[in-house]
């Protein structure tokens, strides 16, 4: 990640969620209420827990804007954790006295959860191999930065990225596409984008949403959870953002990363993705069938998911996210003591969703849109919005022309057939 990148800090229980966001051009208007959109889509979904009643998550914008617009310089986001009410005293960031230390003992000493020590290793979790790691004695210190709700700084993170690429003519949504085995009819999705996105999982198949719903009763019901498939669609994009020339330009590689960075994922797979293995090749590749209104290219499918040598082909992005079941379960699995090394029955256990797949295609376009634009940044550059989008203007002006014909041992062969007078970023 290098022109548009982002960094979080923060812990589940803490005061609050950190997120300086660096490389957005000057002028683009960016406000408090436009990112919370986003930020209330993540805490929505049938199957979520406790926490999202007590959370109304909100990004207060600290720098980088004056008067509605960004400066260019980093953009600085806090995201105040509510629940801290409750964990001050565990999760205060200064040194215990002795007095608040001998309290918080005398509460472990008489059952209260958040101040006993976490022993009790969660199976899924990143509880074992984080204390190992960082020679922890009690899991409270990994699982409170492990835990799910650093997702919250990310969305508000591609709240600022949104805004951006919506200054270029692209748009990002995500949908649930199977939840616990049951997955949409693509000829049933009769629902809009807008109707689906509304909806208890944000679900464009109205049928096959009461049968997910179903599942997560189940689950709910035997102190299980489950799992799903989401899938981001990006419109808009342009051809030719990422390259094949080195593995860390391709856009394909990159987008892998950022949505298998999701705490929850655990496979990624773009257009036809697996199912291509299934099929020969005559029935997985996309013929091109040429230019068609406006210089724009077409395809006569989509099975690439818009990708093709690491780069963009002018077709909607496609990617999909395999999210696993919640590790926390309300019926906690056997685990393992972490200073004993014995085994006991139950794992440690707070709260827990029982299914996050809406959830975590909400925090997907985040990771998705947050590296669309720094790979737009990276081809196109500019200080300022409006410079960024006269770039863009000018390359798609060109892309829309056919080249000059080619002559054997000739030169020049990146030319337009108008001179090469409408540049791009900089590829050329």
């Amino acid at each position: 990640m290098g022109r548009f990148r982002f960094l979080t800090a923060g812990e589940s229980h803490g005061p609050a969620l950190g997120v300086t966001i660096e490389g957005v051009p000057a002028g683009l208007a960016l406000t408090a209420d436009g990112l919370a959109i986003d930020l209330a889509r993540r805490q929505r979904g049938y199957g979520r827990g406790a926490r999202q009643a007590i959370e109304h998550d909100r990004a207060e914008i600290l720098g980088g804007v004056r008067h509605g617009l960004t400066l260019g310089s980093p953009i600085l986001l806090l995201v105040r954790n509510r629940d801290w009410e409750n964990w001050t005293q565990v999760m205060q960031v200064e040194p215990l006295t002795d007095a608040q230390a001998a309290d918080l003992a005398r509460l472990a000493e008489e059952g209260n959860k958040r101040a006993t020590p976490v022993t009790r290793l969660r199976p899924g979790h990143a509880d074992l191999a984080g204390a190992l790691k960082y020679g922890f004695n009690d899991v409270r210190d990994v699982l409170e930065r492990a835990s799910a709700r650093e997702t919250a700084a990310r969305v508000a993170a591609g709240g600022v990225a949104r805004a951006f690429l919506a200054e270029l003519g692209v748009e990002v949504w995500s949908f649930s596409a199977e939840v616990g085995g049951v997955a949409v009819d693509p000829a049933n999705a009769s629902r809009s984008r807008a109707e689906a996105d509304e909806s208890p999982l944000r679900c464009p198949d109205p049928d096959a949403e009461a049968a997910m719903i179903a599942r997560i009763d189940e689950a709910r019901s035997n102190g299980d959870t489950v799992g799903g498939v989401f899938e981001v669609v990006a419109h808009g994009l342009p051809i030719g953002l990422g390259s094949y020339v080195h593995w860390d330009r391709r856009l394909d590689a990159a987008l892998a990363a950022a949505v298998m960075s999701i705490n929850i994922v655990k496979g990624v797979e773009f257009g036809l993705g697996f199912e291509q293995t299934r099929r020969f090749g005559s029935a997985v590749h996309d013929v091109i069938e040429g230019r068609g209104e406006g210089g724009r290219w077409i395809h006569r499918s989509n099975n690439a998911g818009g990708l093709t040598g690491g780069t963009t082909n002018g077709e909607p992005l496609v990617v999909r996210g395999a999210v696993k079941p919640i590790s926390t379960l309300a019926r906690p699995l056997p685990s393992a003591d972490l200073i004993s090394g014995d085994a006991v029955d139950k794992a440690h256990y707070e709260r827990s969703d029982i299914s996050v797949v809406p959830a975590a295609g909400v925090v997907a376009e985040a990771m998705v849109m947050i590296t669309l634009a720094d790979f737009i940044l990276d081809k196109f550059g500019g200080d300022s919005i409006g410079e960024t989008r006269t770039n863009v203007e000018a390359y798609r002006a060109r892309i829309s022309q056919p080249p000059a014909a080619p002559v054997a041992g000739g030169r020049g062969r990146t030319t337009t057939a108008t001179g090469g007078e409408a540049g791009s970023g900089g590829d050329d």
